[in-house]
């Protein structure tokens, strides 16, 4: 990972002295370079992810996929883009324009600020590396519930407003054990840098100690990225397509767009926190730190897909039930045994 720190360092010289742009220039021009790189990044996650998805849900329901655009059929979401491309973008009558037009925008925008300080190796962030980065990346994804709401309230559509309101009550519900959750690791580093926590785990990953956090984080997060068995928010059989029933074409796009994008950094997070990050598994050291980390990216998606494309989808009181009377006493005990533990294990250390 120390290409990327040199290549940060090279921009930061050649702005300074070459063309004598001042430090604010200079970073104000470096992040807008590494927010593109987010975005490039988002992007060429998206292509494999929607190829992989489909795949992998032919692979369960005994069928092939797509199998005619390129080897294994990996051109055919390039040739979505083009289709969605050239749709008309239809907004109907007696809707709030404003808050239509922008609302998936908001939820893309909203995706991309969370991956500022995800961490892709040591000390390299795409925008920082902060030092209450897990608080800042739940603060940044608690606000992905008001784009879906503003689709929804927007579209004048019943159907569209039930969507939203499901959201707002799913992603609030379930924000509470996903942070809970998260408390035991921090209790354990006693750090909210990611980085920190990774190096904690350079000898034991927290999987390990924090399995009953990595569950109730990975159902937690299932349902805050609308993921089956929990995307009530876009029911086809009850809701049509719930808060997107309105949306065509590019605007739909980006609201798919944002939702792999916090796929894949709900999947970081976890391989951080739960994982051990970057950090090799059995001394396999010779494989780079960076693809480490993705490897553990793409196995907790695959995950992810795995449930979606194996358990129905439940009723909204089911879920609501669920979320309140069972995975937040879990992980309250969790952060209760967690507690205890850590204070003993300082009592006979120290």
């Amino acid at each position: 990972m120390e290409i990327f720190n040199t290549i940060a360092n090279g921009l930061r010289a050649w702005l300074t002295s070459s063309l004598g742009f001042s430090a604010t220039a200079t970073e104000v021009i470096t992040t807008a370079v590494w927010t593109l790189v987010a975005i490039l990044f988002i992007m060429i996650n998206l292509i494999i992810l929607v190829w992989m998805e489909r795949k992998v849900a032919a692979f369960f329901q005994m069928r092939r996929g797509p199998n005619r655009l390129g080897p294994a059929g990996f051109l055919q979401f390039p040739d979505d883009i083009v289709k969605v491309l050239g749709k008309e973008d239809i907004i109907p009558a007696n809707t709030d324009k404003f808050i239509f037009k922008i609302a998936s925008t908001c939820a893309f925008i909203t995706s991309l600020t969370a991956f500022a300080v995800i961490p892709f190796g040591e000390g390299v962030a795409i925008l920082q590396n902060l030092n209450i980065g897990i608080f800042y990346f739940i603060a940044v994804g608690s606000t992905a519930t008001l784009s879906l709401l503003m689709g929804g309230w927007a579209s004048n559509n019943k159907y569209s407003l039930l969507g939203g309101m499901r959201t707002v009550a799913q992603m609030i519900s379930y924000e509470i054990p996903m942070v809970f959750s998260l408390l035991g690791v921090v209790m354990i580093v006693g750090s909210l840098n990611l980085t920190d926590i990774v190096n904690a785990q350079k000898n034991v990953w927290f999987l390990i100690p924090q399995v009953i956090a990595f569950v109730v984080f990975f159902i937690a997060a299932t349902a805050e990225l609308n993921r089956g068995p929990f995307d009530l928010a876009e029911g086809e059989q009850e809701l049509v397509a719930g808060y997107m029933t309105e949306y065509s074409g590019i605007r739909w796009a980006i609201y798919m767009i944002a939702e792999y994008g916090n796929l894949v950094a709900s999947s970081a997070i976890i391989s951080i926190m739960f994982l051990g990050g970057w950090n090799a598994p059995f001394g396999l050291t010779f494989i780079p730190p960076f693809l480490w980390l993705m490897l553990k990216i793409y196995l907790v998606i695959f995950l992810f897909m795995w449930v979606k494309w194996t358990l129905p989808r439940i009723r909204i009181d089911h879920l609501m039930h669920f979320g309140w009377k069972f995975l937040i006493p879990v992980s309250l005990a969790n952060i209760l045994v967690t507690g205890i533990g850590v204070y003993v294990y300082r009592m006979i250390i120290l």
